[in-house]
């Protein structure tokens, strides 16, 4: 047997846990890859020992033509204990995002989650593990959905300075008080 191999136990949980991942990506993510390591235990041949899987979620869009390119890679790590029978999972979720039409706005995020479930059957393990990833990732991209729908409302006030150097504010009812060639007259005395 080949020493890079994990051992005929633990395949069957990395090969079904890839199988369920490759589903929901293949749903949630276009032209998405994806894949599971084994990071820990690989000789294991049987119940009664730990071991840990790491997985990697990519997904890329790359649309120069319409001025914007945008990423997604998640990154999980699946450690089964066997004393306590769970199987705790860590994620980290970067998106980054490009839009470069008139301007250059860019969006870099990063993101950590924790979650974990109960140690089962290699079969119904990888739906569990599948789910609690897709929850946590589409609780997320969620939000920034809704951060996009936010963005001319909140972000970009807030961006703004609040008070102009004087500290005081711009009386936006009575502008027609203020004209500048009027002020800059009088200052140099040209209107007499």
């Amino acid at each position: 047997m080949d020493e890079e191999l994990p051992s005929a136990y633990i395949e069957d949980f990395r090969n079904s846990l890839d199988i369920e991942l490759s589903k929901y990506v293949g749903e949630a993510y276009p032209k998405g890859e994806c894949a599971v390591y084994c990071t820990s235990g690989k000789d294991v041949e049987g119940p009664g020992a730990d071991f840990g899987f790491a997985v990697v979620i990519s997904a890329a869009k790359r649309s120069p033509q319409n001025f914007c390119n945008g990423s997604w890679r998640s990154v999980w790590t699946v450690d089964f204990n066997y004393e306590l029978q769970y199987v705790d999972i860590k994620g980290k979720i970067q998106v980054g995002a490009h839009y470069f039409e008139e301007g250059n706005v860019q969006l870099d995020t990063n993101i950590d989650r924790k979650d974990s479930t109960v140690w089962q059957s290699a079969e119904d393990s990888a739906v569990s593990i599948t789910n609690i990833i897709r929850h946590h990732e589409t609780e997320y991209l969620s939000s920034l959905e809704e951060s996009y729908l936010n963005l001319s409302d909140a972000t970009f006030k807030d961006l703004r300075r609040k008070l102009p150097v004087t500290r005081t504010l711009f009386p936006w009812h009575n502008t027609l008080a203020f004209s500048l060639t009027r002020d800059l007259a009088k200052e140099l005395a040209l209107g007499k």
